[in-house]
């Protein structure tokens, strides 16, 4: 029997903070199972007596399930408040909406920080390595736990758009509708590279212990801190940050000729550093960029992208922005024409921003249009 316990949140009129211990197992696609799943997540909304208004939201990376609801860490609002909430397109008066916490994660989520019932203690690196899809599943056994038999629409950008778009070939017939917001089909290269140096920040820090941190508490939150100024650094765009800072120095007149942070931009990657470490497990980091970077989702079909939708008989509708380098235009267009060739319906739209790949999070007026446009034409 599970264990589901669920509390009013404080700072949103319409949502309800919750989680859930499944007794899975959960097999994952290493090999390993998972006894039990605990998921955090948050709804919003009511599920309809049709069931047929459910939105599943997925989080990227560093996210989380407090989608609209105020961060119980940072205190601050919900990281997409500027598209969830009463009168916005993902609407709670709509809308049943789902946001959960990925598989290994550190908001309440099964992740290397939970304790492993074999020993009583943190898994830590001991907590099996797990995929994109895995995180997938999890969202799947939540579902059933919450009665949503068919989503209305699976909606994510970046990590969370890999989920959206691993949700029908996993899951065909339960996903009316996919929308993607700057995303991919797979992990380049460059991205690798750029997650293994942050990967390698960690655990070069003295004090990550090969993971073992937990009981000490104390953790490498400097190599935390360097890998998330390094990832980023990817998440913006060279126009953006010129614009932003420019190479304006750091409230002095003149350098230093030291190694402070002299420049407006090193004292904003510093910031962003010290502040993640707040509310971000560094053995998460590792598993969850293992998990992107092992994303590859023509790989489970003979190579072929088109066959990985070739089941589902969902609308998709994907979103890129133009000065994304982390995910560009290009690699939306590669999915764009997989859909075409599988002969699934699918609308295409590269919005302009400044703000590079972050633009999903940021003030995005016409990215909103669209998305309203899309779940309004698929109800």
């Amino acid at each position: 029997m599970s264990m589901d316990s669920a509390i009013a949140s404080t700072d949103q009129r319409f949502g309800l903070r919750r989680s859930v211990r499944l007794p899975g197992p959960l097999r994952l696609d290493s090999g390993a199972s998972l006894t039990p799943v605990d998921i955090a997540y948050e709804t919003y909304g009511t599920l309809n007596a049709q069931g047929s208004n459910a939105i599943l939201i997925c989080h990227a990376l560093t996210g989380d399930q407090f989608v609209a609801s105020q961060h119980p860490v940072t205190g601050k609002p919900g990281w997409w408040t500027r598209a969830v909430g009463p009168g916005k397109p993902i609407d709670p008066e709509r809308h049943f909406i789902v946001c959960a916490n990925v598989l290994g994660s550190c908001l309440g989520s099964s992740g290397p920080a939970s304790t492993d019932p074999a020993t009583g203690e943190p898994y830590a690196m001991r907590f099996p390595v797990i995929t994109i899809a895995d995180m997938v599943r999890a969202q799947a056994m939540l579902l059933n736990h919450l009665g949503v038999e068919q989503l209305a629409a699976v909606v994510g950008g970046s990590m969370g758009g890999m989920q959206a778009l691993v949700w029908p070939t996993l899951y065909p017939d339960r996903v009316r509708a996919v929308l993607v917001i700057a995303s991919t089909a797979r992990h380049s290269a460059q991205n690798i590279a750029f997650h293994e140096v942050g990967r390698q920040a960690i655990m070069a820090d003295p004090r990550w212990h090969g993971g073992d941190y937990y009981a000490s508490g104390d953790s490498p939150s400097a190599g935390l801190a360097v890998a998330r100024m390094a990832a980023h650094i990817t998440y913006l765009s060279e126009a953006g940050l010129t614009e932003k800072f420019g190479r304006k120095l750091q409230a002095r007149e003149a350098k230093t000729f030291g190694f402070d942070a002299d420049f407006q931009v090193e004292s904003y990657l510093r910031h962003q550093g010290i502040s993640f470490v707040e509310r971000f497990d560094a053995n998460s980091y590792l598993y969850i960029t293992r998990a992107m970077d092992y994303y590859d989702l023509a790989e489970d079909h003979d190579g072929s992208l088109a066959r990985a939708f070739s089941e589902t008989r969902a609308r998709f509708c994907l979103i890129s922005f133009d000065t994304d380098w982390l995910y560009p235009t290009a690699e939306s267009r590669v999915i764009v024409h997989a859909l075409h060739a599988a002969g699934r319906e699918v609308s295409f739209v590269e919005l302009a921003s400044p703000y590079g790949h972050d633009a999903f999070l940021l003030d995005a007026p016409d990215m909103n249009r669209v998305i309203d446009g899309f779940l309004r034409a698929c109800e």
